[in-house]
Formats: structure tokens, C-alpha cells, sequence
């Protein structure tokens, strides 16, 4: 059996005997997964059944998995200082986009895909109340100042394409607009960590699923690790900021909003 595969088998059969509801805070993260995004900030309790999950995959599959590049290094890098390590890019990840879904529960839903057990994503999609620490609200905006959603998409490309890298010491290694769709309203864009070419993905979707019709969802996420120490909560804060100067109302992550994330990724200012 492959390697790879048989890790895989092995860490979800450790997690047969774990269940519970998601909790944060307690559990830490082996130190081969801390190593992962150790460049990220450039610059004994129970675990649930899903956090045991999905760090026994992180092991089988960040320590020996084959992590390959899918592009070059974005042009708008802040530092050509490490271009000769390695970089750890990992694979685009499978159901990015706006689609029908369902979520834990098994209740159907339409729009972006649910973060997994580990604190380093955030989603609007994530219920508030099942999921705390990685729901994130959806940013809106003014619709007294638009007269179309192709409109406000054109102002938030243009927010997000004002985004610094390297700014608070993340994302130095650039980051790049993969997809740009003002009409139905959806922008696709990688972010790159300066050292080992960690690749974060994020997405900002209009869902017309009949309630706020001026509504951006948002979904920000790391490809590999387990923590992010940080990474995604200031790069989604980055860009709130940007929104609010224009009038939208763009909520941010918060220590006192997001605690279990903080405590978890030892984060103490966002």
C-alpha cells in the first residue's frame, strides 16, 4: 500500500473512539504541524472526533505527501530573499465556489463550502452558533451607493487589489486575483506566505439564496497545517478595514468575537 494511503487509513481509524461537539482552546496541535506554517507571522483535554480527524490526515499527508506547485511565484512578492527553498504550495482545493451544499447537520444550503475542524478558516456559511470561532459575517454593501451588485463587485476587486503584501508580516510572498466575475458577483484569489510558499485561498461570492440581496460572503483558508497563527483573521481584517473606509459595513475577526481561534493559534493582537 502506498505510504500516503496507509497513513490516511491509519488517522482516520484513530478517531473511532472520539465524539462530542467541536471545541477549541484546549487541544494543541503537534509540533510537526506548528512547523508547517512556522513562517506564517513572517516577521490534557478531550479532542472531538473531527479535530482527531483531521490532524491525523494533516500528519499523513503535510509530513509525507507530495506538495507540488499548480503556478510560479506571484510578481508581487515583497522579497526574492527566499526563492531558493522549497515551496509548499499544496493542491487548489475541490468545491470552491457557489453551490448547493449540505452542511453538518445535513441541511442543504446554497453557497460557499464549510471550513473544516482546524482554526485556520473562516466562513459565512459557518453557523454562529454551532461554529464560533470560524464564522465570519458577511460584508455589505451600501445600497444607496450602488445601483447594481456588478457595481459593488467592481469596488471590491478594486479594495481587494489594493491589498498590501507583507502587511502585518503575512502574505509575503504575494498574492494574486484568479477569478473576477462582476455579474454574478464572485472573486477567487490566492495568497502566498513569504518562506515556504504556503498558499491561503480566498473567496468573496454573492449568494442569491432570497434574504440580504447586497450581501458578500466570505471564505478565507489555509491549504496546509493545522494553525495559522493568525493569518487568515488579518488578512480578512485588512480588507474589512478597506471596505469600511468606503462605507461598507464589514465586520473583522475579534479576540473577544473569536477566542477559541486566538487562544488555539496563540494570537494575541489581530
Amino acid at each position: 500500500m502506498h505510504l500516503t494511503a496507509a497513513l490516511l487509513l491509519a488517522g482516520i481509524a484513530s478517531c473511532a473512539a472520539f465524539a462530542g461537539p467541536r471545541t477549541y482552546g484546549a487541544p494543541r496541535a503537534p509540533a510537526a504541524l506548528n512547523a508547517e506554517r512556522s513562517d506564517a507571522n513572517e516577521g490534557d483535554a478531550a479532542m472531538t472526533r473531527r479535530e482527531t480527524l483531521a490532524k491525523s490526515l494533516m500528519i499523513g499527508v503535510g509530513a509525507f505527501g507530495t506538495l507540488t506547485s499548480e503556478a510560479g511565484a506571484f510578481p508581487n512578492k515583497i522579497s526574492n530573499q527566499y526563492d531558493d527553498r522549497p515551496k509548499q504550495r499544496g493542491s487548489k482545493p475541490k468545491g470552491l465556489g457557489v453551490a448547493m451544499r449540505k452542511n453538518l447537520a445535513g441541511e442543504e444550503y446554497l453557497g460557499l463550502k464549510e471550513c473544516g475542524a482546524a482554526p485556520n478558516c473562516f466562513c459565512s456559511n459557518d453557523n454562529i452558533e454551532d461554529s464560533p470561532d470560524t464564522n465570519i459575517p458577511p460584508f455589505k454593501w451600501p445600497a444607496s451607493k450602488f445601483s447594481s451588485r456588478e457595481e459593488a463587485f467592481q469596488q471590491l476587486h478594486e479594495v481587494v487589489q489594493a491589498y498590501q503584501p507583507g502587511q502585518s508580516n503575512i502574505d509575503g510572498g504575494g498574492f494574486e486575483i484568479v477569478t473576477f466575475d462582476p455579474k454574478s458577483g464572485y472573486i477567487y484569489a490566492q495568497f502566498e506566505s513569504l518562506k515556504a510558499g504556503y498558499i491561503d485561498d480566498l473567496e468573496l461570492a454573492f449568494v442569491d439564496d432570497g434574504k440580504d440581496s447586497n450581501a458578500v460572503q466570505v471564505r478565507s483558508s489555509s491549504r496546509l497545517g493545522y494553525l495559522d497563527f493568525g493569518v487568515n483573521a488579518k488578512r480578512i481584517n485588512f480588507i474589512a478595514k478597506g471596505l469600511r473606509e468606503k462605507g461598507w459595513d464589514a465586520p473583522g475577526v475579534l479576540l473577544e468575537t473569536h477566542r477559541g481561534y486566538a487562544e488555539e493559534n496563540g494570537v494575541k493582537s489581530l
